[in-house]
């Protein structure tokens, strides 16, 4: 039998492993085109997710592949993004149009939650991906400042549904849009998850790849009907290197585990400051979010460092992914979103980690 040259081509093409997969092309069924055509060599790749930047180096990576197996020494690439719906837990329905839903946790406030929420979804909305972000912390929203949305307001052209405001390539809802940014929420826990549900259900957030959540601190009415209504939702714990912080964000871990949502990572903020002459200085001491991933028996999936533009950036409306994305802080949000959508780490379980 003779040979067909496009199906050994394809072949090569599905036997390349890439990184962040942690599988090969044709394992991950990523391949969509594998074709010959005289001298030109035509692949088009969908991949689990954000590829804004990656295009690049996937090309020189499978080109070398295909090369070295006695391919075509030149391709023309097509690289795509097609982000699949994780798993929905017991018979729970999601979000209409939202595919994937991060929840951003802490146990106590000051640890900054939202700062890691906002830069982690427009991380994301820099790769590509189309991301929304709910200010789900109705006592104390911060998103319409941190966004540069203060006395913005959304529409609403039917009365009924809300249009999201658009900042920094992302869609966000928040009850600071809503109210005058004077007023105290003087509410009890039923009014506060009435109003979460519609914030919620009643924002039309379109196609959305990732909904990021910035959770209010604590564990209280919030976080548990937040559990109920996103049956989607991965959890990452944020918190700081003192020892303090590390074990009130281990409730918050805690409850969501008790709750039935999947704690995904840790995230330790603050965890230093480089100074002018380039020493690094642990303010806040060191190793509380690697002590908290070993108890709850995840990943510690980023170390944010303190930048001054991360302070300014969030007064007047620019996030540090913004407005300095070259920056360690920003490349290490960077490393974030890539842990959480590329890498896809295993979640490992840790049977003496109890409710107490």
């Amino acid at each position: 039998m003779v040979p067909d040259p496009s199906a050994e081509f394809r072949a090569l093409v599905e036997s390349y492993s890439d990184p962040y997969l942690g599988q090969t092309l044709g394992a991950a069924r990523a391949v969509d085109l594998a074709e010959l055509k005289g001298d030109r060599a035509h692949v088009r790749v969908a991949l689990g997710f954000p590829v804004g930047g990656y295009e690049a180096e996937f090309t020189r990576d499978l080109t070398a592949h295909v090369a070295a197996g006695g391919g075509p020494r030149e391709l023309d690439v097509e690289l795509t993004a097609k982000i699949t719906a994780h798993a929905v837990q017991r018979q729970l329905s999601p979000l209409a149009g939202v595919r994937n839903v991060v929840a951003v946790a802490s146990g106590k406030g000051g640890v900054g939650k939202s700062t890691v929420a906002a830069n982690l979804a427009l991380a994301w909305a820099r790769q590509g991906a189309r991301v929304g972000l709910l200010d789900a912390d109705i006592y104390g929203p911060s998103q319409p400042i941190m966004l540069g949305l203060t006395g913005q307001r959304p529409a609403s052209p039917d009365g009924k549904r809300i249009k999201p405001l658009a900042a920094h390539g992302l869609v966000a809802m928040s009850i600071g849009f809503l109210i005058d940014p004077e007023q105290p929420m003087v509410w009890r826990g039923p009014m506060v998850t009435q109003a979460l549900t519609q914030l919620l259900g009643d924002t039309e957030w379109g196609d959305l790849d990732y909904l990021v959540i910035d959770m209010p601190p604590g564990t209280g009415d919030i976080s548990i009907s937040l559990s109920q209504f996103l049956p989607r939702a991965q959890v990452l714990i944020v918190t700081t290197p003192q020892l303090a912080a590390q074990r009130v964000a281990r409730r918050a871990a805690l409850m969501a585990k008790q709750v039935d949502q999947e704690v995904i990572g840790i995230v330790e903020n603050m965890s230093w400051f480089t100074a002018d002459d380039g020493t690094r200085y642990e303010l806040f001491g060191s190793g509380g979010g690697q002590m908290l991933a070993e108890e709850v028996g995840v990943d510690l999936m980023a170390r944010i460092p303190l930048l001054p533009a991360m302070g300014r950036g969030a007064d007047e409306g620019e996030p540090v992914a913004v407005v300095a994305p070259g920056s360690e802080a920003a490349e290490a949000f960077d490393g974030l979103a890539d842990a959480v959508v590329e890498k896809r780490p295993r979640i490992r379980t840790n049977p003496a980690l109890t409710i107490q």
